[in-house]
């Protein structure tokens, strides 16, 4: 009977989850950032715009994953969980926008959307190789070598909300952006406050792109772009602040 019994709890456990008990309110919000790059995916093929807010959404979870890990506590698979959601919201989306962006003015002329596909897998392969370094020596760092790909995804999206979305322009910007990603040039986390600003106006940016000529995501643009250029050797930050992953 208690060996019928122990059998019965090990077949009950077998049943749940895996991740039962091993996620943390942080993951949660990971995770969510995954699902929302499928869905800017997605949405490229309905309109380059939609997409742009909705990746501009999951840098929202992005940054919000991290300031529930500095406030409840991180996990041992919090930055492997980072990273992969990372590659689809950051390297694959953006990469999409590019190509749909490209489809929809060249169509008819392969070649060109042959170029922009073949940038937008360099994006991607460029992404997954900077996230995989990032891992494995940038973690609990207060910085982090070459361009984040949340930026680089944010300057894709506040391109193409600010109305710069001619397609050399975007495809442009994304090979550049490719390799700006494995560089080792240093880019230092941003601290709490300047993520919630950040965030703001990506929200207001999502919710109101044409708002006032534009204003919101040429406001984002001209911040992310002040980070890109500027970031390495003039932004200020305190020692031990950072992001989780």
């Amino acid at each position: 009977m208690p060996s019928g019994s122990a059998d019965g709890r090990q077949r009950q456990s077998g049943l749940r989850p895996r991740f039962t008990g091993r996620l943390g309110v942080a993951d949660v919000a990971t995770v969510v950032n995954a699902g929302l790059g499928f869905c800017a995916v997605a949405a490229a093929t309905v309109s380059p715009a939609l997409a742009a807010r909705v990746l501009l959404l999951a840098a929202i979870a992005d940054a919000l994953d991290g300031m529930l890990a500095r406030r409840y506590g991180g996990t041992a698979v919090g930055p492997y969980l980072d990273s992969l959601a990372d590659v689809a919201s950051f390297g694959v989306a953006p990469a999409a926008l590019a190509v749909v962006t490209a489809q929809a003015a060249w169509d008819g002329d392969p070649l060109k959307v042959g170029a922009a596909v073949a940038v937008g897998a360099a994006f991607v392969a460029m992404a997954v190789v900077r996230l995989g370094l990032y891992t494995a020596n940038d973690v609990g760092n207060a910085h982090t070598e070459g361009v984040p790909t949340t930026l680089a995804g944010t300057l894709l999206a506040a391109t193409v909300l600010a109305g710069f979305d001619a397609p050399l322009v975007v495809v442009g910007c994304t090979a550049l952006l490719a390799l700006a990603m494995v560089t080792t040039i240093p880019y230092p986390d941003l601290l709490v406050r300047d993520a919630l600003v950040m965030g703001a106006v990506q929200a207001l940016a999502l919710l109101a792109p044409a708002a006032l000529g534009r204003l919101f995501p040429r406001a984002l643009l001209a911040f992310a772009l002040a980070y890109l250029l500027l970031g390495p050797g003039f932004y200020w930050r305190a020692t031990g602040e950072g992001k989780r992953s």
